[in-house]
């Protein structure tokens, strides 16, 4: 079983800037970001492929959000800038397990949750 603890978010302005970490009790195969806004299905956003592939992105957060990952401190983060306010919603760092490797946007491929994290974008 593998932890997944995360920090950051808050609160910020539109067009500010914000960034998650995810630290990871064990290794994941793929891992990602996922978010879910009030009455939305969560919702892809981010991912590094478990075989060192590009990493992924959702269409809506595409050149301003940047997903990276530190291996010495077994880290993700996910640094969010030029923030709309669409982008408002519950963070959910997720990992993969070998079973759901093919398939690193999909939500029900990730065999572990972390506890979300809040960021809200105020005009």
């Amino acid at each position: 079983q593998v932890q997944l603890v995360q920090s950051g978010g808050g609160l910020v302005q539109a067009g500010g800037s914000l960034r998650l970490s995810c630290a990871a009790s064990g290794r994941t195969w793929n891992i990602g970001w996922f978010r879910q806004a009030p009455g939305k299905e969560r919702e892809f956003v981010s991912a590094i492929p478990w075989n060192g592939g590009s990493t992924l992105y959702a269409d809506s957060v595409k050149g301003r959000f940047t997903m990276s990952r530190d291996n010495a401190k077994n880290t993700v983060y996910l640094q969010m800038n030029s923030l709309k306010l669409e982008d408002t919603a519950v963070y959910y760092c997720a990992g993969g397990d070998v079973r759901g490797r093919l398939y690193p946007k999909n939500r029900d491929e990730y065999a572990y949750w972390g506890q979300g994290t809040q960021v809200t974008v105020s005009s």
